[in-house]
């Protein structure tokens, strides 16, 4: 059996999800557009490759990434694979004149708002539904509940109160009906993960660009008390927005803008490790999350079937233990960051 092929338990759901997933946020026409044909050609080689895990959210290409995915897994038996959307914006029409579309290059005509409460919640949902046009969804996320995303310290303290007192008792509800399998949250920073666990009966977190080759954060406070708790992570953003991909070229990204110098530099210094052992750098970084135990899966986006490709490539390089004591040695990787065997 691969590697890609594996599963690990999510939180204590019972739900099994292979390491390898596939992050739809790029399928949403992230930064340009992607033709249809290899938009469906993506998600259908990921299928044929084994990945089994698919992720998607009402705010990528404002609906389109989710109509996208619902197009090829309805041809799947619905038992083959797991599904993980999103709660905490509902889409309206709009004009396209007037749209103001973000970092989506396409997407569809529609506009979206912010809503954790109850009613705002239930209403995503099912547009959600109407969207994927598949009739039950494994993994439901709270999305977007931090700082980075609201602007503010105060508007995230009040987005996350009004989520916990709706979005949060709609999906707890949904789980208890068994409805979905698990409930989580989807943010890029840890800090509302610390909160949610605390408040909340959380299955998992998808995490974005937090844990990963390049920086280690929660390893001190979050993922001990996701230890305690038994809650699952599953990991986007492995590569950090790119750079990790790219290594430290001109206009690498690192959180969706170009990379500061000093970025620039720790990566640099990482790749030089990894080429001394005759690693590329993105397999790296694609394999370390998954050397702690409360990691699940890894799910990178792609655009096009080669990049799902080069991802089932690079998770199964093999790569030596001396990479990661030497990355440790060099004061690259936390101390206590747990590495694959």
């Amino acid at each position: 059996m691969t590697e890609q092929m594996r599963t690990r338990e999510l939180g204590m759901t019972g739900l099994q999800v292979p390491v390898l997933g596939l992050g739809g946020a790029p399928l949403g026409d992230l930064y340009s557009r992607i033709p249809e044909p290899e938009a469906l050609a993506t998600i259908e080689r990921a299928w044929e490759l084994g990945d089994r895990l698919f992720d998607t959210a009402p705010l990528y290409g404002h609906g389109l990434s989710e109509h996208r995915f619902g197009h090829v897994l309805r041809t799947k038996p619905r038992d083959s694979y797991v599904l993980s959307t999103k709660v905490g914006r509902w889409l309206e029409p709009h004009d396209p004149a007037t749209l103001d579309r973000g970092q989506w290059a396409g997407g569809l005509n529609m506009r979206w708002t912010y809503d954790y409460s109850y009613d705002g919640t239930k209403r995503a949902i099912d547009q959600t539904f109407q969207r994927l046009g598949i009739e039950r969804i494994d993994i439901l996320l709270i999305h977007d509940v931090d700082i980075w995303s609201h602007g503010s310290r105060e508007a995230y303290e009040r987005q996350l109160r009004e989520a916990i007192d709706g979005a949060y008792r709609v999906l707890d509800e949904l789980r208890a009906q068994k409805v979905i399998r698990a409930v989580g949250v989807g943010v890029n920073e840890t800090e509302p993960c610390i909160r949610f666990a605390t408040e909340c009966d959380i299955d998992c977190f998808l995490l974005a660009g937090r844990y990963t080759l390049l920086e280690q954060g929660g390893l001190d406070d979050l993922l001990p008390l996701a230890e305690r708790r038994q809650i699952s992570f599953l990991l986007g953003g492995p590569f950090n927005s790119g750079i990790l991909a790219t290594g430290p070229v001109p206009g690498a990204k690192y959180n969706y803008k170009d990379a500061p110098p000093e970025i620039l530099e720790r990566v640099r210094r990482i790749e030089a490790v990894c080429r001394r052992h005759d690693v590329p750098l993105a397999a790296a970084a694609i394999q370390f999350p998954l050397g702690h135990a409360r990691v699940a899966s890894i799910v990178p986006g792609a655009v096009k079937p080669a990049e799902v490709e080069a991802n089932h490539r690079l998770m199964n390089t093999r790569i030596p233990a001396d990479l990661w004591a030497e990355l440790k040695h060099e004061g690259l990787l936390a101390e206590a960051a747990p590495v694959p065997e």
